[in-house]
């Protein structure tokens, strides 16, 4: 049996990132020190990762460990901010040391190394397992993208496809475990849209990024934006598989009202899509325009009542 300390010693203290990262002084202190560029705002998120709630107890260590920070990230790229550190609080069972922590640091380590997040900092404790991850980045004063910018008019647009991460569950729960299989790893691998939020910069008006649902998600950008939106559910880019999994109704619902997508959902003014497109075409990521802000509130296109998507205290979790 291992104290926390030398669990972190072992499993989360990486090679000192050094000035060049801006991390004056990195793991091991109480604090570690942080140099943000000059004139960049600081951007800040947090998010916990329960199992049997936001993954399955049984998922692959190194699936539990990537996603983690997965999640976090994709706040990042909503925001249209460059990543530069992060701190993660993880809370464990028993001071195992042995391959489940050691796979689960590989797969948070490699999302690190893949999008330039410096771990800087944090704890391990006993308990339920869960992980918390706090996320920094910088993003140039007044670029930063927001979920209050929409206006009537302008284009609904999202990245890449959808329903991918609700399909990959719903495989999971029918014992699929070929993590292989495209909606399998869009579920436990999802990929942060940072190089999409920073492409995005100038061009969109508002943005959030795709966690409990399209259409959920799409609601905090109308209620912060005090405007309503025209949605075209055929014209939703659905993920690759999932009419062949789940049937043609399963997999509009799927992309209209799954989460963990963590695609980014953006409106834009017409002038500004087909740049936007370029941009993100250089990087092999399609945008496709699945609607337009309108004035009234509300949404039109799908049925009246339509839930929301995923809410903490609503529902049940993952089984």
């Amino acid at each position: 049996m291992h104290s926390e300390f030398e669990l972190i010693t072992r499993f989360f203290t990486p090679d000192p990132p050094g000035a060049e990262a801006g991390v004056t002084l990195g793991v091991g202190d109480d604090c570690t020190l942080l140099a943000p560029t000059a004139g960049q705002r600081l951007a800040v998120s947090v998010d916990t990762s329960v199992a049997g709630t936001h993954f399955p107890e049984e998922a692959p260590a190194v699936a539990v460990g990537h996603r983690a920070l997965a999640v976090s990230l994709s706040d990042l790229a909503a925001m249209g901010a460059r990543a530069r550190w992060c701190l993660m609080s993880l809370t464990l069972p028993a001071a195992d040391d042995g391959p489940w922590l050691g796979e689960f640091a590989r797969g948070f380590h490699e999302l690190c190394d893949a999008t330039g997040t410096a771990l800087v900092g944090g704890d391990v404790t006993r308990g339920e397992l869960a992980i918390g991850v706090t996320v920094m980045g910088e993003v140039p004063p007044e670029q930063a993208l927001t979920r209050s910018g929409a206006r009537p008019g302008d284009l609904l647009a999202v990245t890449g496809s959808l329903g991918g991460g609700a399909g990959g569950l719903a495989l999971w729960q029918q014992g699929e475990r070929d993590t292989g299989h495209p909606l399998l790893t869009r579920y436990l691998h999802p990929l942060p849209r940072l190089e999409a939020g920073l492409a995005l910069r100038g061009l969109a008006s508002a943005a959030i990024d795709i966690s409990d649902g399209l259409l959920a998600d799409l609601g905090h950008i109308l209620d912060c934006s005090g405007v309503g939106a025209e949605l075209v559910p055929e014209a939703l880019p659905l993920a690759e598989g999932l009419t062949a999994a789940l049937g043609e109704e399963r997999a509009l619902a799927a992309g209209l009202h799954g989460g963990d997508d963590y695609e980014l959902l953006v409106a834009l003014p017409p002038e500004r899509l087909d740049e936007a497109r370029e941009r993100l075409a250089a990087f092999g990521l399609p945008l496709t325009q699945v609607g337009r802000v309108a004035e009234a509130p509300g949404v039109r296109g799908v049925a009246a009542g339509a839930e929301r998507g995923w809410q903490h205290f609503q529902g049940g979790g993952v089984p």
